[in-house]
């Protein structure tokens, strides 16, 4: 019989923070790391779609919910050890993360049995299988990137117009789609769309958003950083995955990855997790009940 009943667990991490995470079903453990502007219970769907085959963990990242404060300090490093600690605490055999949480899974599986000081923020134990839903990896250029939406979004949080900042987030990750839509048309999109509960968490985050895709720019536009990645993993991408930074790199990393797989859903977007969390569910499931297989499969769904 499944188990249907959340429960909530905490640990804590490296630097004293408490990270808590949400715990659903029964089997093998499953660490599920939400993406950016996202909360553990925004996949709650997603994780309750897995957990007939797992014992799924969503994990609370820092700066959110129960878990301690992001802090003005922030690194990736430290959401590795928060991932760590959670995953030794629950023994999860596999990770599934989405978007930048997909981002944050790749940089754990580049340490897999790495030490802390040997040229890893933090050890990492080693999973059996991985799956990240369109990883918010910047694969386009060269070198860093500069987020040329960053200044104008963080002076309109730091003016108290956190709607005026969000409009400036969403044009800014994705230029060549959202980007596109003038400003006062996005914004009624975006006020029909997204209901005002959800619009005031999504705002209240945005400041920990900034820094978290400022960790991502650091580090973009390095595909050797991942090629030793010896985990199976399945990269999904959603439609449209050619007009948007976080497609075409799954699409690349496909290609870098020596173990990698990859699952195309032609009719969903970037947050397919969410919105259609049965379908993403099976390709994870399928792919990691054939985890030790050879080769790679690639696929349309």
């Amino acid at each position: 019989m499944v188990a249907t009943q959340v429960e909530t667990g905490s640990v804590e991490s490296t630097d004293g923070t408490v990270i808590s995470y949400r715990t659903i079903g029964r089997g093998p453990g499953l660490l599920l790391v939400p993406g950016a502007l996202a909360v553990a219970a925004d996949l709650d769907g997603f994780a309750a779609a897995l957990a007939s085959g797992f014992t799924v963990h969503t994990i609370e990242r820092r700066g959110r919910g129960a878990s301690g404060p992001q802090g003005d300090a922030y690194t990736a490093a430290k959401e590795l050890a928060d991932l760590e600690a959670v995953r030794a605490a629950t023994r999860a055999r596999f990770v599934v993360g989405h978007s930048f949480g997909g981002f944050l899974l790749l940089e754990a599986l580049r340490n897999t049995g790495a030490t802390a000081g040997a040229g890893a923020p933090v050890g990492v134990g080693a999973f059996d299988g991985a799956a990240a839903y369109e990883p918010g990896v910047l694969l386009d250029g060269v070198g860093p990137v500069t987020l040329e939406w960053v200044r104008r979004c963080q002076d309109e949080l730091d003016r108290g117009r956190p709607r005026r900042a969000f409009i400036t987030f969403v044009r800014g990750v994705n230029p060549e789609t959202t980007g596109r839509v003038p400003r006062a048309l996005l914004g009624l999109i975006l006020a029909f769309a997204i209901r005002p509960a959800e619009r005031r968490r999504k705002h209240a985050l945005l400041g920990g958003t900034i820094r978290e895709h400022q960790e991502a720019a650091r580090v973009a536009n390095q595909p050797d950083r991942y090629r030793a990645i010896t985990t199976p993993t399945l990269l999904m991408a959603g439609r449209d995955s050619d007009d948007t930074a976080a497609g075409r790199a799954t699409r690349q990393l496909a290609g870098i990855l020596p173990r990698a797989s990859l699952v195309t859903f032609g009719d969903l977007d970037h947050f397919g997790p969410e919105r259609a969390p049965r379908r993403v569910a099976a390709a994870v499931a399928d792919f990691f009940a054939a985890v030790g297989t050879s080769g790679s499969a690639r696929a349309e769904r």
